[in-house]
């Protein structure tokens, strides 16, 4: 008995940290090092896919956002789509309408119908987003962090609120490598200053421990901050945080599965985590402290 309660407590702890909220220190308020609301343009194209650089064509130009999604912006687009109604407040979920998924009844896959889905786990420890009376807000702590608890609804909502999408793996991919060989955006390899991940000795892991949490988009731009120098990381097309921090819903709805996927790794992975060609998925409805988005758009 003693046995279990020393486990569960162990394993409420380690949640507890890795969402932020634990030691009691106040985080600093650090602004976003880089506009969140700046888009570059990626140009039509071949570059090289994957682990064993495959030649692929991009046969048009695209937009796509230098940062991810942040908790500022994401609360915005919740006030306003409650507000219109495009998102409805049910049970104590927020909710989006899904038109759906074409099943094909393959081994292991869900069905998707048309419906009501989850958005972000508003008020689950971690989440930096609250219901504050009739409208959602952030803390300056984390308003320009990386929106985070958020499904794949929740960030599909988001693009498709204000006309934009979720970008493919492949022009995800090519934004964040440009068209040459390189394993990581900035270059060949990693150093602790390039990206929020495992153990990268940020300041927010003398908060929150080694697992730490989001830092700010952006952060990793060249400046200092409480004496952690950072690199300037962004990568040939001028995306920030393309890898590490959080990774990254894309949009590809695939074939024969549910599943979705997602790029860039997270601030809970390994440096050599962060490669380009690292691929994780999941359903969905998931979320994590660990998964954000940003958002593409046709040229």
């Amino acid at each position: 008995m003693k046995r279990t309660l020393l486990i569960i407590i162990v394993l409420v702890s380690f949640f507890l940290i890795s969402c932020g909220a634990g030691t009691g220190e106040n985080p600093p308020v650090i602004k976003a090092g880089v506009d969140p609301d700046k888009w570059v343009t990626v140009p039509a194209g071949d570059f090289f896919k994957g682990h064993h650089e495959h030649v692929t064509a991009v046969p048009y130009d695209y937009e796509i956002m230098v940062t991810d999604v942040t908790n500022k912006q994401y609360a915005n687009f919740l006030n306003d789509a409650v507000k219109d109604g495009t998102i409805v407040l049910k049970d104590g979920s927020l909710l989006m309408n899904y038109h759906g998924d074409v099943f094909d009844g393959y081994k292991h896959e869900f069905e998707i119908p048309e419906g009501w889905y989850p958005m972000i786990a508003i008020g689950e420890p971690g989440v930096r987003i609250v219901l504050n009376g009739q409208s959602y807000s952030t803390s300056p702590e984390f308003a320009d962090h990386p929106v985070t608890f958020v499904t794949w609804f929740g960030a599909y909502a988001y693009a498709d609120y204000y006309g934009w999408r979720l970008p493919t793996e492949i022009e995800w991919e090519k934004a964040a490598r440009g068209t040459d060989t390189r394993p990581f955006p900035w270059g060949e390899e990693i150093e602790f200053g390039n990206a929020n991940y495992y153990v990268s000795h940020d300041p927010y892991e003398k908060i929150y421990g080694k697992s730490g949490t989001t830092t700010p988009v952006g952060f990793y731009n060249g400046s200092t901050y409480d004496g952690f120098e950072t690199i300037d990381s962004p990568s040939p097309y001028g995306l920030y945080d393309v890898v590490g921090n959080v990774a990254q819903w894309t949009g590809d709805v695939y074939e024969d599965q549910h599943y979705r996927y997602l790029r860039g790794g997270s601030k809970e992975r390994y440096g050599y985590d962060l490669r380009i060609w690292t691929v994780d998925s999941a359903g969905p409805e998931h979320y994590s402290p660990a998964i954000g988005f940003r958002c593409a758009r046709d040229k």
